[in-house]
This record gives C-alpha cells, sequence and structure tokens, in this order.
C-alpha cells in the first residue's frame, strides 16, 4: 500500500496551492485526490465558455439546495466544478481580496496568524497582477490577476464616470486595502484563458515525481487508528481501495463536502450521526453549522443604442465571437462576464464599504426556477449588488452515509434586520448611480426590479424572488475558539490528531468580496503553517 506524507483531498483553489507547496521538498510524497477528472477542456480555458460549462456534468455537480427558511428564497441548484482546479475552473474570474478588518477580526476572535499583516504577505507572494497604473498586488508569483480592457464599450466609461459623479474614488486596480472606490473588473485571466488553480499552480509542477495526482476518485472517510488519521478510503470506477498518510490528511473538499467527509468519518453532531448508525469519533456541534453565503440583487435598465451585448451571445454573432476568440485569444469570449466593479458605503455612517456592485453590458431574464437564466432580447444593462458580510446562518448534514449522495443543503439568506436593510438600501444605491448624468445618456427604463417596485417592502420582495446566489458557501468547519469551532488557528481538526481542514470552510465569516482569492491566499498560509 502506498504511504504519503501527505493526503490532499480535493483538486480545486486551496487544493492544487497546497499541492504545490508542500510537493516542493523532493523529500516530501504529496497525493493530490481529485473526484473529477483534468480541466482539459476549450469551455474550461475560454473565459466565457462557464455558461455552457456549467451545464456539463462531465465537469460539474449541481447540488440541490432546501427552500432557505423564513426567507421565502426558493430552492436553489448550486453548481459545484469537479475537475481539476475545482470550481476556480468554472467560476467567472472575478478576482478580490477582501478587507484588512475581515482577517483582523479573525485574529481578534482567536484565530492567531491570520489577521491581515500575514494574509497581505500571502497575497504578494502568489499574485502576479498586471495593471495599468497604483496597485497593492503582488507581481511575480504564479497566479495572474488582470483588469479588463477598457477600450471596448462606452458603458463602461459611463459606469465609471457615473461612480465619480457619487463620489467613489477612481480605481486602476480595485482590490486596494481601502476598498471603497469603482474602476474596471480584476479577474483571473492570463493572455485570454482562465487563470484557474490548476493552470497557476499545479499545471507548472506536475512533473514533480514526489506529487501523485489521481483524478476519478472519490474519498469516502477518512481512516483512523484510534484518534489519528492514517489515510483515506476511496472508490475509483467502482473498485474501493485506500491510501495510508505517516504525515497528515488535509480536508480540501470545500465548504459543502469537506463537512460531508467530516460527518462520515465519524466526526460531527454525535445525535445526528449515531441515527445514521455512524461510529462517533468526535462530538463536534460546529461541523456543518455557520454556512454563509453572498445573496445578489439583479438591477437592471433598457440601453439606448446598441452598446449592449445580449445580441452576441445567438446566432451568426456568437459564431463569429467564437471564431475571433479561437484565432485570437481576445474579443468578449475572452473576458469575464461583468466588466465594471465598486465597493460602496450604502448608508452614509458606516466606516467601511459593505456592498459590492458588479456591472456588464447585458440583461438577463431567468428561464427557470432552477436558475438558468437567458440573454434579453433587447439591449439591456446589469448591475448585480450584494452584501459583503451577510449574518444569516445556513447548514449542511449527510442524511446518507454514501459519499456518493449529496448532503442536505439549508441555506440561509436575508434572515436577519441588517441583511434585509442592506438589501433595500444596496437597490437604491444602484438607483442613484444610473440617475448620475454620465449613464443616463444611455439607459432607459429600469426593468428590474422596475418601477413597480417602490416601498422598502416592495423591493426586499423584489430581491427575495428575483435575486441569486453567488456560489460563495464558506464557513462549515469554522476555525475559531468558541463552542462551534471545528479547527483550531492551525487548521487541525478538533478532536483527533493527524487531520486538517484547509478551504473556504474554515473562514468563520465571509471575507468582503469574492472568494476564490482568499481561498488560495489561506491555502497559502496554512502551507506556511504545516512546513513550519
Amino acid at each position: 500500500m502506498e504511504q504519503f506524507d501527505y493526503i490532499i483531498v480535493g483538486a480545486g483553489s486551496a487544493g492544487c496551492v497546497l499541492a504545490n507547496r508542500l510537493s516542493a521538498n523532493p523529500s516530501t510524497r504529496v497525493l493530490l485526490i481529485e473526484a473529477g477528472l483534468s480541466n482539459n477542456s476549450l469551455m474550461v480555458s475560454m473565459p466565457k465558455g462557464f455558461a455552457k460549462l456549467v451545464e456539463d456534468t462531465k465537469y460539474v455537480r449541481q447540488f440541490k439546495t432546501t427552500q432557505a427558511e423564513d426567507s421565502g428564497v426558493r430552492p436553489e441548484t448550486w453548481p459545484r466544478g469537479v475537475m481539476l482546479g475545482g470550481s476556480s475552473s468554472l467560476n467567472g474570474m472575478h478576482y478580490s481580496r477582501g478587507q484588512p478588518q475581515d482577517f483582523d477580526d479573525w485574529a481578534e476572535a482567536g484565530c492567531t496568524g491570520w489577521g491581515w499583516d500575514e494574509i497581505s504577505r500571502c497575497y504578494r507572494e502568489m499574485e502576479d497582477t498586471v495593471v495599468d497604473g497604483d496597485s497593492a498586488g503582488g507581481v511575480g508569483g504564479p497566479l495572474r490577476v488582470s483588469v479588463h480592457p477598457s477600450r471596448d464599450n462606452p458603458l463602461n466609461a459611463a459606469t465609471i464616470e457615473a461612480g465619480v459623479a457619487l463620489g467613489l474614488p477612481r480605481r486602476a486596480d480595485v482590490n486596494q486595502p481601502d476598498q471603497e472606490g469603482i474602476g474596471y473588473m480584476m479577474r483571473t485571466i492570463r493572455d485570454g484563458k482562465r487563470e484557474s488553480s490548476a493552470t497557476a499552480f499545479l499545471k507548472p509542477i506536475g512533473n514533480r515525481k514526489n506529487l501523485k495526482i489521481v483524478t476519478g476518485t472519490l474519498v469516502e472517510r477518512v481512516l483512523f487508528d484510534g484518534m489519528r488519521a492514517i489515510g483515506v478510503a476511496c472508490r475509483h470506477k467502482g473498485v474501493k481501495l485506500e491510501y495510508r498518510a505517516r504525515g497528515e490528511v488535509i480536508l480540501s473538499a470545500g465548504a459543502i463536502q469537506s463537512p460531508q467527509l467530516l460527518q462520515l468519518s465519524g466526526i460531527g453532531p454525535a445525535a445526528a450521526l449515531r441515527e445514521l448508525g455512524i461510529q462517533i469519533l468526535s462530538d463536534s456541534a460546529g461541523v456543518g453549522q455557520n454556512m454563509r453565503d453572498h445573496w445578489a440583487a439583479m438591477i437592471q435598465y433598457r440601453v439606448n443604442g446598441r452598446y449592449s451585448h445580449n445580441r452576441e451571445y445567438s446566432g451568426i454573432r456568437l459564431i463569429s465571437n467564437a471564431l475571433r476568440y479561437l484565432l485570437f485569444k481576445d474579443g468578449i469570449m475572452a473576458s469575464s462576464p461583468h466588466e465594471v466593479e465598486a465597493y460602496v458605503r450604502t448608508r452614509p455612517d458606516l466606516v467601511r464599504a459593505d456592498v459590492q456592485l458588479m456591472g456588464g453590458p447585458f440583461s438577463l431574464t431567468r428561464s427557470d426556477e432552477a436558475g438558468k437564466f437567458d440573454f434579453d432580447a433587447y439591449d439591456g444593462m446589469q448591475f448585480c449588488a450584494y452584501q459583503m458580510r451577510p449574518e444569516s446562518q445556513g447548514s449542511v448534514m449527510i442524511e446518507s452515509t454514501d459519499a456518493a449522495a449529496q448532503p442536505i443543503i439549508r441555506p440561509q439568506f436575508l434572515a436577519t434586520d441588517l441583511d434585509r436593510t442592506t438589501a433595500i438600501s444596496m437597490v437604491r444605491y444602484v438607483r442613484r448611480l444610473f440617475a448620475q448624468a454620465p449613464l443616463q445618456r444611455y439607459v432607459g427604463a429600469e426593468t428590474l426590479p422596475g418601477a413597480s417596485a417602490e416601498s422598502d417592502e416592495e423591493i426586499l420582495e423584489s430581491v427575495r424572488r428575483t435575486g441569486t446566489c453567488l456560489y460563495h458557501a464558506v464557513g462549515t468547519c469554522k476555525m475559531g475558539a468558541d463552542s462551534l469551532a471545528v479547527v483550531d488557528s492551525e487548521l487541525r481538526v478538533k478532536g483527533v490528531d493527524g487531520l486538517r481542514v484547509v478551504d473556504g470552510s474554515v473562514m468563520p465569516t465571509l471575507v468582503s468580496g469574492f472568494t476564490n482569492g482568499p481561498v488560495m491566499a489561506m491555502a497559502w498560509r496554512a502551507a506556511d503553517i504545516i512546513l513550519k
């Protein structure tokens, strides 16, 4: 039986970073296990290919949620990448770092070593930021972060001018420690191709003899000798197999499947696990709790003139755009979905930005309740707005001992007064943005929520009904020192030995922005801790 110093479960945003750094010493044997296959698909490398890719069950697993309790938010389908790179090979490629206060709050709550000083160093070391102007990003690292090209659409420039008219600082790189401001979208795209965690951290070192990568292999549970993790039990093409770790097992399976694996291995709420006949190894009430995600409102307007991209994604125009991408790796198929972003304070009494806005020259209509969208037949423009640090908390809990069965996902959105108040204020803020002179020359009537949603109650109902989750679930194996903390400040699972969790599930709270960048930075930091 093969033995390794480190076994990493999951080749997603965190797992690829860990594999890169833990295998840097040639005397250390590392095993990286991925349930999916490689990410060698044009739909992965083409930035706009994700819209088609999200429906491909070869590369994507569709998790079904329950209806969010008490909030009126419908059940949803949450896609997760099942391939090298995980959901970083599927996402919208938008990139942010969060605010220093996010991480300093963690440190003050008992997560020693996770303050901004440490995390900002990790960003600088892992990034290669390409931007014309002032930037806080790193240079020369393995992860390419680039800014959306500003030349192709006057709606983008008008949006930025409208933000400046509202008092927002204009940013060449919006990812500043002082986050408030507006500018072109920062994204993980390199030379017209998606920059996933796999392309940045795994592909350059894939030939290391001390790194073994196995795909198409589902980890079913962690193996223990007494209270120490010694390996994993897997299934590959119906055949059961085991791998052994003489050092550590590291779960990097994400906010849904890392808690699922802990629960299947006997670590979790004891009463619930006993009902399934699972032998209790550690009664850990927080496993699967504290799930947080971003709920976004879509605000849309008609556009006067042919500045919208709606018509570019069908018929002969789509064929032409695809051919342009294949030949030159540019055009709209080489871009992230949204092209302008802003971090704003929706109320003047706030001391830091509470909402992120993302704007793009397109508009959508929901085609079914599962979350699929079609482009509008008319010219339109969209702004997506979301509260960056929501308070609402959901959960993930297994209902089967089969690792291939999805757990029960109970999301929670708009469940607190703050979350509801912010949902209303962010819609009103976007309306003020569109009322500014630079945008007024381009836009017509508001189509979503529309003029009929004027009162607070009407706006909130529209956000509930037409909004969408951003698939940023975190927190289900939270780090900390309280009674619901699953891992300590070195990401070691409490109550057992030789087992860590390194992915977004360990975040105690959501960060201020997208989660892909912070998860990679946290994995970079975790590697420092493990190697120490």
